[in-house]
């Protein structure tokens, strides 16, 4: 079943701060108020994850201006997140934080468990500021993200949000018309 237009289940968590270097607490209620981008991966000290979450720190100074706040997310636990940051190049330059879920409450909130491995599959949710889901998007294990459509994705749900009536078509960029859903409209596009 979609996640999309639901909110957001409660969930409390031990997260890596990467910015601080800090531990913390996370919660459901920590990502209301302001957008978030949950980016949800298998496992630390792994292959494919490294490279997608370098690629989302690369995005990330654009998405903090944009007002959203990173979550990343796997099955390990907060200590094994730092560990990682501590040792691996591209984990060491995060500053985003990194959620632990070794209960896998999260991964099962938000339907990416792998329950037969014990592991999140890659999902990438963004959620507006009432905590509703508005954009999903899961990958096979094998094919990993590019975090810079996620910038798109958030200045359109943006747009929609602070424009009611008003939707983005296809590949629509910022500053682009939008259009307005009538029935002068049907059958015109």
């Amino acid at each position: 079943m979609s996640l999309i237009g639901k909110e957001i289940l409660p969930f409390k968590a031990q997260a890596y701060n990467s910015g601080t270097g800090e531990f913390i607490e996370v919660t459901d209620e920590s990502l209301k108020g302001k957008w978030s981008i949950v980016c949800f991966y298998p496992a630390d000290f792994t292959f494919v994850c490294p490279t997608e979450l370098g690629d989302l720190q690369d995005q990330y100074a654009t998405l903090k201006e944009l007002g959203a706040e990173v979550y990343s997310v796997s099955t390990d636990t907060h200590f094994t997140h730092k560990a990682w940051h501590d040792h691996s190049d591209a984990i060491s330059k995060l500053e985003y934080i990194m959620i632990g879920d070794p209960s896998q409450t999260i991964s099962r909130n938000f339907d990416v468990l792998d329950e037969e491995a014990g592991l999140a599959q890659r999902g990438t949710f963004l959620i507006d500021p009432d905590g509703i889901v508005q954009t999903v998007e899961i990958n096979a294990d094998g094919i990993g993200r590019d975090a810079s459509v996620l910038v798109d994705k958030i200045k359109a749900a943006q747009y929609v949000r602070n424009n009611p009536g008003e939707v983005c078509p296809a590949k629509w960029k910022e500053g682009e018309e939008t259009l307005k859903p009538s029935l002068d409209l049907v059958g015109k596009i």
